[in-house]
């Protein structure tokens, strides 16, 4: 993946608050509007898990949806958990609803990859959508969708890249990752777009999993695990600190070779400037 930095002020945060002062995180659950995961494999199903596990354990009513299309086969089980093969969100809610007990989380499968056809009908404002997929066609599509359409939205993107050559054509090696989140408040950007230092996503070289032929839905990148793990943990603890309303990044980058887990500076977006509609609107294909 390729990432630009740029330094800005540190007061100017994700949350509007600085860096002085860091209290006790306190959530605020209540502020919750309905939370989206999407995409169920090597990375989503593990933030599937600890998600229900905490969400559950708030003790307030709040809803969750699983969005996955595809499906769970024997060779998948390197890398994920899974009791049976089937459609990966259907297994998984299958799975999770039976360990919850009495709580107030309601827990919903959608077996759909996301389209430009169906994204209107998943994803509506004041969602937090979790987007756990290992393809940049569907991480463009739902980054545009929350950009031009929705209001209020918090959209936190992770991934990590495979073992083997990038869609960009060069070898790595799988252990480095990163996440991304896009807020949106009453209509403002308060932090960048995915598409903005991303020309990866804004020009993808892979098509939607709806759209893949049989062959190229065969073809499967390899990835590690603990990568996988070290992308999911810094998805929920993303989440964790937006319940929180202590989220003070945009981006964080992780390599779990190095050892190393440090955010990205990136400009805040300003009022009547970088507005992600117009910028969504006007790009063109761009290039790494």
């Amino acid at each position: 993946m390729t990432i630009q930095t740029m330094t800005i002020d540190k007061g100017a945060t994700h949350s509007g608050r600085g860096k002085a002062g860091r209290a006790g995180l306190e959530p605020r659950p209540e502020d919750l509007g309905a939370v989206k995961l999407i995409g169920l494999g090597g990375t989503g199903g593990i933030v599937a898990r600890y998600l229900v596990t905490y969400l559950a354990s708030l003790d307030v009513p709040l809803r969750l949806v699983l969005i996955d299309g595809d499906d769970f086969e024997p060779r998948n089980a390197e890398r994920m958990l899974f009791s049976r093969d089937g459609n990966k969100a259907a297994v998984v809610q299958e799975e999770l609803a039976g360990t919850l007990g009495e709580t107030q989380l309601t827990l919903t499968a959608v077996e759909h990859f996301v389209t430009p056809e169906n994204v209107g009908q998943l994803l509506h404002d004041g969602d937090v959508v979790l987007l756990a997929v290992d393809n940049h066609a569907t991480r463009k599509l739902v980054a545009e969708f929350c950009a031009r359409n929705l209001d209020d939205v918090c959209l936190i993107s992770g991934g990590n890249d495979g073992v083997g050559r990038d869609s960009l054509g060069r070898v790595v090696g799988g252990t480095y990752g990163n996440v991304q989140v896009h807020l949106r408040r009453e209509g403002r950007d308060r932090t960048p777009s995915l598409l903005a230092y991303h020309p990866e996503i804004a020009s993808p070289a892979d098509t939607l999993p709806s759209e893949a032929s049989c062959s190229e839905a065969i073809v499967s990148v390899p990835q590690i695990l603990f990568a996988n793990l070290a992308s999911a943990s810094a998805m929920l603890n993303a989440f964790y600190l937006h319940v929180c309303r202590a989220l003070d990044y945009a981006e964080v980058c992780f390599d779990i070779r190095d050892g190393l887990m440090r955010p990205i500076e990136l400009p805040v977006p300003q009022p009547g400037s970088g507005d992600a509609r117009r910028e969504a609107a006007a790009k063109g294909p761009s290039s790494p």
